[in-house]
């Protein structure tokens, strides 16, 4: 007989700007304040709520992208990551019903991997945070829509999210009541809980330091003041059957435990808990390093360079020519690195005129454009983490650009940028003249650097394959 799951709540609104990370958070402090254990979870491919999430609960953010590890993988993690609390509370992604646009065609829509898909695996009641101002009676139309839209999807209760009076509070009430939407509770306007924002998101709580856990106090006094926690528990379920995920099943076990350095501090804050509970798995030493101040730990055989903004302290990390040194000379030998996003900048010349290691021939600059969209990329060269041929779906999420003097490369014109490289990634994307053929990403020795973020439990043989690279490399 399969335990019964962790009963949970999932909180999405109308559309972005609505306050979801607010509520979310705000109620993950509040319950852990009323004695709760909290599972803290975030709907899609998002790395910077989960931080958050982290500090309010007390347990690691965790993701949900049924775009990037499969849908039959979402029950399983869902379990993994709530075993043993009491509550889980899930923030979703964009409006409830936002999900990918593919890319490859003219830019179609589709349910996938939304908030609403999620909370219908999960079997999970959606708690709807709307953004009360300008809003009065329509509110019921609004309501009656989304909790009509979809079957598989209830609408469990709704917050009111900065209401401006009494008044404005009673009226909104009557909405809702007249829709029959249970009001969970009314927030009124507080512009002291905006969190700092940059160009990709808030910034991290990493970087927000002391400010974030200021942030996340006052959020969860707020939902604790004005939101019915009781009530909120009281809805709370959950359905999924599913065996509980486990990473000890996914990978094999290396032969030794070779230690992997995993980049971690304020400028590399862009990783999924479990890639390091697979690493450890795998039978790997998992040590984390900052790069802004570190050197590699030692007996290092491999390293793991996530994603982060490393724009925002390319000084700081270019002054730690050591580990700068250290890292050119380990890749010279072959050291297997894995490297997404920011670890690709990290591996550059320099980035934004900053020197940095040196591995990959290209210079790295801030610009202006957003990259960003899941991709369905195919391995084109056998490497460390993948044998050529192997398709996988990643996320791309980032504002910088990779230049060779003036022409942009890890593209289509990759061959043009270091002959003893070889690209790591191709898909197709969508352009005015129909399908464009795109060549992304770094293939060298030991090294796989790419802009393309990928979610090891969606790509669990990458870190068995991975974790035998460096059992091999610290025989040699």
């Amino acid at each position: 007989m399969v335990n019964a799951s962790c009963p949970a709540v999932v909180i999405a609104a109308p559309a972005s700007g609505s306050g979801k990370t607010t509520v979310a958070t705000g109620l993950m402090g509040a319950l852990r304040s009323a004695g709760r254990t909290v599972a803290p979870f975030k709907v899609g491919p998002d790395y910077i709520d989960p931080g958050y999430h982290s500090l309010a609960a007390g347990l690691p953010g965790r993701n949900l992208d049924a775009v990037m590890v499969g849908a039959d993988r979402i029950g399983p993690l869902f379990r993994h990551g709530s075993r043993g609390c009491d509550i889980a509370v899930v923030e979703g992604v964009m409006g409830l019903f936002d999900g990918k646009i593919d890319m490859t065609g003219p830019g179609e829509a589709s349910a996938e991997g939304s908030t609403a898909r999620v909370a219908a695996m999960l079997g999970a009641p959606v708690i709807l945070v709307v953004d009360a101002r300008g809003h009065s009676q329509s509110l019921a139309a609004v309501l009656h829509g989304f909790s009509t839209f979809d079957a598989s999807v209830r609408i469990g209760g709704v917050i009111l999210n900065r209401v401006g009076s009494q008044r404005h509070e009673d009226v909104l009430r009557q909405a809702c009541e007249r829709v029959g939407v249970p009001v969970l509770g009314a927030l009124p306007r507080m512009s002291e809980l905006v969190v700092p924002s940059r160009h990709l998101g808030l910034i991290t709580a990493v970087e927000h330091g002391g400010a974030a856990t200021d942030a996340v106090e006052a959020m969860s006094a707020l939902v604790s003041r004005f939101v019915d926690i009781e009530a909120v528990s009281a809805l709370a379920r959950s359905s999924v059957t599913a065996p509980q995920w486990s990473p000890e099943n996914e990978v094999r076990t290396s032969e030794g435990s070779p230690v992997i350095a995993v980049a971690g501090g304020p400028a590399f804050t862009f990783g999924y808990t479990e890639h390091v509970e697979l690493l450890r798995a795998a039978g790997a030493d998992v040590a984390v390093f900052d790069p802004l101040r570190d050197g590699l730990p030692p007996g290092t055989a491999g390293v793991v360079l996530p994603g982060g903004f490393p724009e925002e302290h390319a000084a700081a990390l270019s002054a730690n020519e050591l580990l700068l040194a250290d890292i050119r000379a380990a890749a010279a030998q072959g050291l297997p690195i894995h490297a997404e996003c920011a670890g690709l900048l990290y591996l550059a010349r320099r980035l934004d005129g900053h020197a940095m290691a040196g591995v990959v021939d290209v210079d790295a600059e801030f610009g202006n454009t957003l990259t960003l969209g899941y991709r369905d990329a195919v391995a084109l060269e056998s490497s460390t983490l993948f044998d050529a041929g192997t398709r996988v779906t990643g996320h791309e999420f980032h504002r910088t650009k990779l230049v060779v003097g003036v022409e942009p490369a890890g593209t289509t014109r990759f061959g043009d940028v270091r002959e003893a490289a070889s690209a790591a990634w191709g898909w197709h994307r969508q352009s005015p003249d129909g399908r464009a053929a795109v060549r992304e990403g770094f293939v060298q020795g030991g090294v796989h650097a790419s802009y393309l973020h990928t979610h090891a439990a969606g790509n669990p043989e990458s870190i068995t394959r991975f974790v035998s690279a460096a059992v091999d490399y610290a025989r040699v």
